[in-house]
């Protein structure tokens, strides 16, 4: 894929525009980079025109300057489109991705033709009693990162995928996150209830893995039932399912996106 850099702004993205079809935008998880992705970039190349994007803080979008939040994701995101001519595409979220992804929905809900939302919550009706029992959790974790990057990556792979492969690529990642990318995941609780629940103009999937936490596994069966939308539980699986198990995550998600188009 093609390494670009958004004018004016700290976010690096990567494009693969091969294929005459639909986008699909990529947003990874926390901690690691678009690389958690490499699996679908090599099933799905081809097949659709691809977009992926590190997020503020991660990966190589480290150009950051006074002013610039998470918050913003949204927007540059946008900015890429209209950049790149792209008028709506599908979005793949995994864990924090899918946060950024139902956000861009929210502001932005004429350019997306479908959701994909694994190991995540919706934004827009998350539990406050569950928020603050998450919020406890990170902070434990983070403080680990800030004792040692290295003592954090060790534990956060194991949390974060089940299999030894997937723990392996992701502490990889994880590795490389800088402390001082931190203070960017402070505005995320701006993006949480922050709009009303309204009736979804388009496809929306979500799904976890088998082992990923109770607390996880509850919140999509209960957002599923909600919503009444899609599922899957993916077995053999933990929170980032894609790298846990990709051939199954890939024929799951291309089954999901092949509905939208017909």
């Amino acid at each position: 894929m093609q390494e670009l850099y958004l004018e004016d702004s700290p976010i690096a993205y990567y494009i693969d525009d091969a294929a005459n079809k639909d986008w699909i935008v990529f947003i990874h998880a926390a901690f690691v980079d678009r690389r958690m992705f490499e699996k679908q970039f090599e099933y799905f190349s081809g097949k659709y025109n691809l977009l992926a994007v590190d997020i503020l803080g991660h990966g190589n979008s480290l150009r950051a300057r006074k002013g610039d939040t998470v918050e913003k994701m949204s927007y540059w995101i946008d900015r890429i489109f209209q950049k790149h001519g792209i008028s709506a595409a599908h979005f793949v979220g995994v864990s924090l991705g899918s946060v950024f992804i139902q956000d861009f929905a929210n502001k932005y809900e004429d350019k997306v033709l479908s959701l994909s939302c694994f190991g995540g919550y919706d934004v827009n009706n998350f539990d406050e009693k569950k928020q603050r029992a998450n919020s406890k959790g990170q902070m434990k974790m983070m403080m680990k990162a800030i004792i040692s990057v290295k003592w954090f990556a060790k534990a956060n792979k194991k949390i974060s995928a089940y299999t030894s492969e997937a723990q392996e690529a992701f502490y990889d990642m994880n590795v490389k996150f800088k402390k001082s990318s931190f203070r960017y995941l402070a505005g995320l609780q701006k993006l949480v209830n922050t709009y009303p629940q309204k009736q979804r103009r388009y496809a929306l999937l979500i799904g976890c893995g088998e082992h990923d936490i109770p607390a996880e596994i509850e919140i999509v069966n209960e957002w599923a039932e909600r919503e009444g939308c899609e599922k899957i539980v993916f077995g053999g699986a933990g929170h980032c399912v894609n790298m846990d198990v990709p051939q199954d995550f890939n024929a799951a998600l291309e089954s999901f996106l092949q509905k939208c188009d017909s």
